[in-house]
């Protein structure tokens, strides 16, 4: 009696070690690109064949019955996970007991005006077409708090870089495009909106511009800076990107902004042909664009011209200095472009 308990208990023994051994062991495999989904309410039982399938579990038996001695069993989490190469059952395991997991990132640059936003979340993220992108950034009841004129989202979707899931809605991306907006504008930045008198929607509206017309982050408070200098006199913005967002906004625009229609479309986004700023904004401004709409630099600068061939610009103060600046931009190009 005794040698069976014993010989029992050696069989034990080297069952418990071969099972320790092989849920311990790491092994190669060929699932290391590949997202490994688990979706919610998927059973422990489930999740190893479906790790076992992807070739990370080469013993789904013996991981079956260490999990199940251990208590570990119901402790597995839902989402998207990689799995490294080598990498032991165990290892995997503990990956999804942590819920480490793994995040696709899109990136969204600034500047970038809603019509672009839309065509780089449909391309990169499969989640939606651009055309239903652009219907939930129709919804403003996501920036009613702050910005009640809004017509849209342009603007307040915020250029930065964001980590979605299989299981992450369209819905979502847009709204942790616009909690990153709320975010980024402190408490302190709507105080000083406040001070200037202007909205957050102009506020917001003058950044995107500012955005489009700056390419030198040094240059964006003086170039802010004529735009307010400006808004004070009633004198029109004068802005190209405003003109070409009209044209986009009609669907219309040919990629040539010296196309005389665009110029003489009739539409308040127009900043050539109506003063003030335009309904809304234009695109969507990063940090250092918002920044220079609140605290421009203090200048009585009323032009600028593209100076160089590195986005850098000259400023004027008169008609006079505006025309020979861009006198000399032309002849600048002229040059480059063979005496042509």
């Amino acid at each position: 009696m005794f040698k069976l308990i014993l010989l029992a208990l050696i069989a034990i023994a080297a069952s418990w070690w071969w099972i320790r051994k092989a849920v311990n062991t790491p092994v190669e495999h060929g699932s290391f690109d590949q997202v490994i989904t688990i979706e919610s309410g998927t059973g422990t039982q489930a999740i190893i064949k479906r790790l076992s399938e992807a070739g990370i579990v080469q013993n789904p038996t013996a991981l079956k019955i260490y999990l199940y001695v251990t208590g570990r069993s119901g402790k597995l989490k839902a989402g998207d996970y990689r799995f490294e190469s080598p990498v032991s059952a165990l290892e995997a395991v503990e990956k999804i007991e942590r819920g480490d997991v793994t995040f696709e990132r899109v990136t969204i640059p600034e500047g970038f005006n809603r019509f672009e936003i839309a065509e780089r979340l449909a391309d990169e993220t499969h989640k939606a077409t651009a055309k239903e992108f652009l219907r939930l950034m129709s919804d403003t009841s996501l920036v009613a708090n702050i910005a009640p004129r809004a017509r849209n989202l342009e603007g307040y979707l915020f250029p930065d870089t964001y980590n979605y899931t299989s299981s992450t809605t369209p819905e979502e991306l847009i709204r942790a495009m616009v909690n990153r907006f709320n975010e980024v504008l402190t408490s302190e930045w709507r105080a000083r909106a406040n001070q200037s008198g202007l909205s957050i929607h102009d506020t917001v509206t003058l950044a995107s511009i500012i955005e489009e017309e700056a390419r030198i982050p040094d240059e964006r408070p003086k170039v802010a800076s004529v735009f307010m200098n400006r808004l004070k006199i009633d004198m029109p913005l004068a802005s190209d990107p405003t003109f070409i967002y009209a044209a986009m906004l009609e669907n219309d625009y040919d990629g040539n902004p010296n196309q005389p229609r665009h110029r003489r479309r009739n539409s308040f986004y127009n900043t050539y042909i109506y003063s003030g700023l335009p309904p809304g904004p234009i695109a969507s401004p990063g940090r250092a664009s918002i920044e220079a709409a609140l605290y421009p630099a203090s200048t009585d600068y009323l032009y600028f011209v593209v100076s160089g061939t590195e986005g850098h610009h000259k400023f004027s103060r008169t008609a006079a200095e505006h025309e020979a600046a861009v006198n000399e931009y032309r002849q600048q190009q002229r040059r480059q472009n063979g005496g042509r």
